[in-house]
Parts: structure tokens; C-alpha cells; sequence
């Protein structure tokens, strides 16, 4: 998981969001636009997929082209070693070995496989022992390999976007909820880690606050309650990941149009860039 210096941005207040109040007979209010949550697709669907992926790329990589991405590999000084690939996998965090290991068992002999020890020692670590440049240039250059591809895609979908959907779901939120579970999974990761909090602990403190759509809660409630978490989790950790704007010049933006279903257009900045989503 990544927290760049590209995706570092300026805090703001953390907002509690009150309940959708419906007006007259219609339902008409502000999410009357929008998909209904859990009823409209989910962001196992395709479409919303790529925007999700579009979505944190603009906070990892300052850029809505996430497939660009595979290539990438950089030392970010935030402790965990190499920072790498669509998401930013990570040396010291184990993932990253992961990808090496699936891309393996694709294309045994691959110019990546010779570092899975080195990569198995440094976990936990944000040394570069056994690693460095021969490393870091055969990282990128297997991203032309269709193979080296799918491993991160494998890996994405196995230990950030399954779980963080499926627990979501769960919950009874729809595309929306589920990226911001996504996107604080990719951040943050499930556990909590040293200097760190945890999605999974995360999920926790805004169930204290309030119920999901599963329990019988509001979803806008909820959603609010998890993302003013999410914002205090991020301001506990180090100076370096203590940015804000993803959630509140972002996802924050979407949830207070009653957004969701997480539908196009989007509109929303970070680290103050403006983006934008037109349609799929």
C-alpha cells in the first residue's frame, strides 16, 4: 500500500454528516439523482471498477491513467521500502513480495523471481538489502510482460479490493461505500501496524458512531461517521501520511451530493489538482 509524496495534500475539518432528508411525496432530495446505494451496480462492476481504479490513482500517482502505473517503483521515504505498481505495493509490507511470487508461478525463470529472498528479508523493513537498482530496473521492465500485469491485478484484487468490497456489501453499502472502504484498505491496510491504524479498526470506531444500512442505519450517517474515523486514523499517523484531501476534497464531495452510487460525473481534487469523470 502507498502513501506518496505525490499523494500528500492539505488537511481540512472533518465533517459529520447528518441524514438524507427525503422532500415531499417524490423522495425527491439530494441524492435523488443517483443510484440508491446498494440497489445501483457495485464496484465489482467493471465500469465502476475502473473508476475506482481512476479514483486512487489520482491520489497515488497524480494521474487518472492507472494502467500507466504497473511500471512504477520508487523509494518514498515513509518506511516501508520500495513503493511500487498500480496501487503501491510495498517491500517492507509483504505484498509486493506477493506480486513477485505470483509472477513466479506465471513465468517461471522471470528476471523478478532471483529477489523473492531479498524480499522475504527485508519485510517489515524498509531496507533495500538485496534489492536496489538491478531490482528496481527489472520491476519496471516486466511491466511489458501481460503476465507481470495480472500478478499485480491477482494481488490487488486478493488482498485490497475482495475483501474491502465483500465487507462493504456486507454492510449494505453501495459503489460509493464500497471505494471508501477500497481506498482506505489500499491506504491503510486491514490490520493496524506500528505508527499505524487498520481498516478493520477503523470499522470498528464508526460502528460506535453509527449503523450501517445492514443494522438498519443510514447510510449517509454511516458513511460520514467512517470517513471523520478514517481522517482521525490518518492524522495519528506519521507526518508523512497525515493528508487528508482524498477523503475530504474527494470522497467527502461525493457523499454530501448523495452520490452513492458512485455514478459519473465526478468531479474532486487532491493535493488541490481538480479531476474529473465524465462516464466510464
Amino acid at each position: 500500500m502507498k502513501l506518496s509524496t505525490r499523494s500528500l495534500i492539505a488537511p481540512a475539518a472533518a465533517l459529520a454528516m447528518a441524514a438524507a432528508v427525503l422532500s415531499g411525496c417524490s423522495g425527491a432530495g439530494p441524492d435523488a439523482a443517483y443510484g440508491k446505494g446498494a440497489a445501483a451496480a457495485g464496484l465489482d462492476d467493471p465500469a465502476k471498477k475502473d473508476i475506482a481504479m481512476r479514483l486512487v490513482s489520482s491520489a497515488e500517482n497524480s494521474t487518472l491513467d492507472w494502467k500507466s502505473q504497473y511500471k512504477y517503483i520508487e523509494d518514498i521515504d515513509d518506511g516501508r521500502g520500495y513503493t511500487a505498481g498500480i496501487i503501491g505495493f510495498c517491500s517492507g509490507t509483504g505484498d509486493m513480495r506477493r506480486v513477485v511470487e505470483r509472477y513466479a508461478k506465471a513465468r517461471p525463470g522471470n528476471p523478478l523471481e532471483r529477489f523473492g529472498p531479498a524480499l522475504r528479508k527485508v519485510q517489515g523493513s524498509d531496507s533495500h538489502a538485496g534489492l536496489g537498482r538491478r531490482f528496481t530496473e527489472a520491476w519496471s521492465d516486466a511491466a511489458g510482460d501481460a503476465a507481470f500485469r495480472s500478478a499485480q491485478d491477482a494481488e490487488r484484487d486478493a488482498s485490497y479490493f475482495g475483501p474491502s468490497v465483500a465487507q462493504a456489501k456486507a454492510d449494505g453499502l453501495g459503489a460509493l461505500g464500497q471505494f471508501i472502504y477500497y481506498d482506505a484498505y489500499v491506504m491503510h491496510g486491514s490490520g493496524d501496524a506500528e505508527g499505524t491504524v487498520g481498516f478493520r479498526t477503523m470499522r470498528r470506531r464508526a460502528l460506535a458512531e453509527a449503523r450501517p444500512p445492514a443494522r438498519g442505519g443510514d447510510e449517509r450517517a454511516y458513511l460520514g461517521a467512517f470517513l471523520d474515523v478514517r481522517v482521525a486514523a490518518m492524522r495519528e499517523e506519521e507526518p508523512s501520511h497525515t493528508d487528508t484531501s482524498r477523503v475530504e476534497t474527494a470522497q467527502r464531495v461525493f457523499l454530501k451530493k448523495g452520490n452513492l452510487s458512485l455514478d459519473p460525473p465526478l468531479d474532486w481534487k487532491v493535493y488541490g489538482d481538480s479531476y474529473r469523470i465524465d462516464g466510464p
